[in-house]
């Protein structure tokens, strides 16, 4: 199968830092090379993959010192796209509405994997314009602010088994790994470590709109001692932050679309301790892979029942639920259904 993969030009695929989206589309795109179809990746020229690239833009515009509008770039994105779409059997679209006008006239079956969160005003109306585009969601949860549009399924995201290794042995301390915004939860994670009488280990990255935030809220409360805050983590030492943490701590306070971190703390053989917000009930299998809970005081009782949970389950059960390999497949078998409806339309 000829398969386009469109991803967003703020970041490389995959990211040298943080971004998320194209991580997961990095893990796609190899497992898909690796069943033997023939894929084709629109991203910038900075990118690593196994598909074939077509460089839309020589490099990554988020961390570029040159100033670059991002208009402009998408504007190039979709017209490369545009000269090329009859050469696929299907475009897998990574870049949320910005192609559909496109490609909903393009003659070419296509879907759009969504991100992001989406109970956010308007969308509904953007809906509406678009009635028969297919849509992917990457939780159940997630799509519920747009009943209306046109999704084809639910597909969890996924990581290649051999990404991340696991440790059984109990960890020392609660980790805490992701952007220190408010609706992340940090300050809750700081205070059901100190209530758990754990140390807390803090991964993070402080987004520029919330240097206020971290410095007048968090900084304080970082002691180096009982919090420690280590910086960012690459892919190398991602692996040790959380497979030696006896839990990851994510008390979020947001509809979290899927949650990345919880299956990269699961293939490190580490629980989590998640607040009931978002697919946080979806990913996590409570007492097997962690606890869901609903409050800071369920939270701290989660952290001294951590010796009921086998790391060895947690690992396999992020084998069974959310290898990528797993979610290749589940794409494959929407790609073949949207190309057969094509053929007898």
């Amino acid at each position: 199968m000829r398969i386009a993969q469109i991803a967003p030009l703020a970041e490389s695929v995959p990211p040298k830092l943080y971004g998320g989206t194209e991580r997961v589309v990095a893990w796609l795109i190899d497992e898909l090379v690796e069943l033997g179809h023939d894929v084709t990746l629109f991203a910038s020229g900075d990118s690593k993959t196994r598909a074939k690239l077509v460089p839309v833009w020589p490099y990554a515009f988020r961390l570029s010192r040159q100033r670059t509008d991002p208009v402009a770039v998408q504007a190039v994105l979709l017209e490369t796209m545009a000269a090329r779409a009859k050469e696929f059997d299907v475009i897998h679209c990574h870049i949320d509405w910005l192609a559909l006008p496109l490609l909903t006239r393009s003659g070419v079956p296509f879907l759009t994997t969504m991100h992001g969160r989406l109970d956010i005003s308007g969308l509904p109306d953007v809906v509406r314009h678009f009635p028969e585009a297919p849509f992917v969601s990457i939780s159940n949860n997630q799509r519920l602010p747009l009943p209306g549009a046109h999704w084809l399924g639910t597909v969890y995201h996924g990581l290649p088994s051999e990404s991340l290794h696991p440790r059984f042995e109990p960890g020392s301390y609660l980790a805490f790994l992701g952007r220190l915004t408010k609706e992340k939860g940090p300050e809750d994670a700081m205070r059901i470590a100190r209530d758990a009488g754990m140390p807390l280990r803090i991964a993070a990255k402080v987004p520029k709109g919330e240097r206020s935030y971290f410095k007048e809220q968090l900084e304080p409360k970082i002691d180096g001692r009982e919090v420690q805050l280590t910086g960012e983590v690459n892919d190398q030492t991602k692996e040790e932050f959380l497979a030696n943490a006896a839990a990851l701590l994510f008390p979020i306070d947001w509809p979290e679309p899927f949650g990345l971190v919880m299956i990269e703390a699961m293939a490190c053989g580490t629980p989590v301790i998640a607040y009931r917000h978002g697919s946080v009930p979806e990913v996590i299998d409570e007492g097997v892979t962690g606890f869901v809970v609903d409050s800071e005081e369920e939270a701290v009782r989660a952290v001294r029942r951590l010796d009921e949970i086998d790391r060895s389950q947690v690992r396999a059960c992020f084998e069974r639920r959310f290898a990528a390999s797993r979610m290749a497949r589940e794409y494959v078998t929407l790609y073949e259904d949207l190309v057969r409806r094509r053929a007898h339309s």
